[in-house]
């Protein structure tokens, strides 16, 4: 696998198109940092980070809505790929859906919204969108 980030995305983005409750993914540091801003940003119901092994897993309990069934997650979608790193200055930063959606930003202090970029002026390699 030479990317674990887009195969992270793939394995969300299949398990919300099959309705799935539960879904699970090997673990990395920068997986683990992107699972905590999906949950922060209401996009997922829970996680939970198991090292049972000698990589871990982590578990991700998706979120629906309740009346419709609707899943939190509409799009998904990896921009800076390893072939194509995609990289913005702080004041250049995507704004995703007019501020309704999120871009994840992998910056010097850590994995973070691009709201939360912006407001601290800093940089980075825009991981990915999600609306």
């Amino acid at each position: 696998m030479t990317d674990p980030i887009a195969d992270f995305l793939t394995r969300l983005r299949n398990a919300n198109k099959a309705k799935h409750r539960i879904v699970e993914i090997p673990a990395s540091k920068i997986k683990k940092e992107i699972t905590r801003v999906l949950y922060e940003k209401g996009y997922i119901q829970s996680y939970k980070f198991e090292d049972n092994n000698v990589q871990g897993t982590i578990k991700i309990a998706l979120k629906y809505n309740p009346l419709d069934k609707q899943p939190a997650i509409v799009h998904l979608e990896r921009i800076s790929k390893p072939g194509l790193r995609k990289y913005s200055g702080g004041t250049e930063l995507p704004r995703v859906l007019n501020g309704l959606g999120v871009a994840i930003i992998s910056t010097s202090k850590g994995v973070m919204t691009d709201k939360e970029a912006r407001t601290q002026n800093i940089g980075g390699e825009v991981l990915c969108v999600v609306y």
